[in-house]
């Protein structure tokens, strides 16, 4: 598969997407750090949530999503979502000629650095592929990683049921395994779970490290812009929202993490496929 040329410029947009909200974590981060930067956010939330699907469903949607955002012009993409990044980075990096940073590096050379004895909470599916165990011991081979698939978290969070009282026994109990194994350090494996922080912080106790890998993704990002030329002078940035499924929906939802309710258009599924078909990958 030959790359799909795209010369990135420095007023482009950073695209970033995720299965739903949960990439509002990374969203956020940019924000805060790289505040010049013009930003396309893109939830699939007519799909999600993505951590019981198949790695070829997966390397679809990335493909799809990816060549919408080249439309856009996009200078740069995020894959604000650990299960895509699991299961889909190494493929789209090779064939589109932009840059295309996942989340998983940064945030396992953060555990890596923070303690030894590290647990991992992900979708199901990020947790059978091992990145994060792989990306850890790389980074310290002397480290032991515990790893937990939690597939209710992110449904639970896109419906806005954080302080549901099951969810709290829900956590409590994907946390019980990693609390037996004596861990030190805690890693968000998908970028739905920092939304749960307020929740986390009653459960786990207060010596144990969490790693949010959003921080250092987006550390990560500016070496890249920068290392590439790409990074903005603007003065005024703006934030697109686009979403798979319903707007109102998004824009509800997201509006408790956002502090203001954004302006979320519509993407269709038909639209997304068609542009993938197009590509002939």
């Amino acid at each position: 598969m030959a790359k799909i040329l795209q010369m990135p410029t420095q007023t482009g947009k950073i695209g970033v997407f995720d299965s739903g909200v949960g990439g509002l974590t990374v969203l956020r981060e940019i924000m805060a750090h790289l505040p010049a930067e013009s930003l396309l956010y893109f939830g699939d939330t007519a799909r999600v949530p993505y951590g019981d699907r198949t790695q070829a469903e997966l390397l679809r949607f990335v493909r799809e999503i990816i060549t919408w955002m080249q439309g856009q012009g996009v200078k740069m993409v995020v894959m604000a979502c650990n299960t895509s990044s699991a299961l889909a980075l190494e493929i789209v990096q090779a064939e589109f000629d932009l840059p295309i940073l996942g989340i998983i590096l940064p945030g396992a050379r953060a555990a890596a650095k923070a303690g030894r004895r590290i647990g991992v909470i992900s979708t199901v599916a990020t947790a059978q592929s091992n990145a994060y165990k792989q990306a850890i011991l790389e980074a310290s081979s002397n480290s032991q990683v515990w790893q937990v698939g939690c597939p209710d978290f992110v449904p639970l969070i896109e419906k806005s049921r954080i302080d549901d009282p099951y969810t709290r026994a829900v956590a409590t109990d994907y946390l019980k395994p990693l609390m037996a194994a004596n861990i030190d350090t805690l890693v968000y494996g998908c970028t739905h779970y920092p939304h749960l922080a307020p929740l986390m912080n009653q459960i786990l106790p207060s010596s144990i490290t969490v790693i949010n890998p959003a921080s250092f993704l987006v550390t990560a990002m500016t070496k890249e812009l920068d290392l590439l030329g790409l990074r903005s002078n603007q003065s005024k940035s703006q934030i697109d929202f686009y979403v798979s499924g319903d707007p109102a929906q998004f824009a509800q939802v997201s509006s408790q993490w956002l502090g203001f309710t954004p302006d979320v258009k519509p993407v269709s599924l038909a639209v997304l496929e068609g542009l993938a078909i197009a590509q002939s990958f």
